[in-house]
């Protein structure tokens, strides 16, 4: 054999074996957590990872085994890993119950959920097919929800999955979300704006003006709805202007309705559209353009 086979080995006449210090954990978890600590301080966070992980496979039933799980988390996040992150203290609360920072892990996960949201952390394809894209930021803020179901954070949790599913375009479930929200956490500023946003996302899914008008009525509705609830508040502000909006978009709706029936020269049809919006809408440039294709359909026969 070669002289150099055992060059990071070392024997040990305590355990009677060859050992590789490389891999080697100290004779206590205090010990291992004080050393692999002090890599964390240091900085030297994968190298802090891998002395975590000692603790944690060398002495799973201790004390110290919680607190090394809660340093990867950390450790995770400060490399950019959030996910990673988040899973690790995941671990915490499943494994180690007892652990006092159970708090402090729900707060370091919705942070991380929150990273996410704002795109802090940038998927590359293959992150995308093992992680099933960006939709672990909804993970994530389900579970901080059952981790702490009547924790400062639920509320809040549940209504950014709504926001995150609205600003994916995905309408139908971000209402679905901002539902439960009200459900779950009525007589809170989460539900109030959770409202807010129900009505919100009906009218962007009723800005298309040649879509039919259910969508945006219901929204304008919804919005009034919302100022009376609350009629002080800065949303409340924010509704009347959506309310100008949509009322916009029903009127010219019903302009570029009146204008199909003037050139298929369906005149009577046409005028009890124009008609309409000078009457429903005057508070929109388009009464006055309605008014003046009246007049011009009157001069025709």
């Amino acid at each position: 054999m070669p002289s150099n086979v055992h060059a990071f080995w070392i024997w040990t006449p305590e355990t009677n074996k060859w050992i590789n210090p490389k891999y080697s954990v100290k004779d206590t978890p205090l010990e291992q957590l004080e050393v692999s600590k002090q890599l964390f301080d240091q900085k030297n966070y994968p190298l802090a990872i891998k002395e975590f992980n000692k603790l944690v496979k060398n002495y799973p039933r201790s004390r110290e085994a919680a607190e090394a799980q809660y340093y990867i988390g950390r450790s995770q996040g400060e490399l950019g890993n959030y996910y990673e992150g988040f899973k690790a203290f995941q671990v915490v609360i499943d494994k180690y119950p007892f652990s006092e920072r159970a708090a402090e892990i729900v707060d370091n996960q919705f942070n991380i959920a929150v990273s996410l949201m704002e795109g802090k952390y940038v998927h590359n394809k293959w992150t995308q097919v093992v992680t099933g894209g960006d939709y672990e930021v909804i993970e994530i803020f389900r579970q901080v929800i059952k981790n702490a179901p009547y924790g400062k954070h639920a509320g809040e949790a549940q209504l950014k999955i709504g926001l995150y599913l609205k600003e994916k375009k995905l309408y139908q479930e971000a209402r679905d979300e901002f539902e439960k929200t009200i459900n779950d956490y009525p007589n809170t500023d989460w539900a109030k704006a959770a409202k807010f946003q129900i009505a919100l996302t009906d009218s962007i899914r009723g800005t298309d003006i040649q879509r039919d008008q259910q969508t945006t009525t219901t929204a304008v509705n919804e919005f009034k709805e919302f100022i009376a609830d609350h009629p002080d508040t800065e949303l409340s502000k924010k509704a009347k202007e959506h309310v100008a909006d949509l009322r916009d978009k029903e009127a010219e709706n019903n302009f570029l309705i009146a204008q199909f029936y003037a050139k298929q020269k369906n005149y009577k049809a046409a005028k009890v559209y124009f008609n309409e919006i000078v009457n429903d809408y005057d508070d929109t440039v388009w009464a006055k353009k309605s008014l003046e294709r009246i007049q011009e359909l009157g001069k025709l026969k």
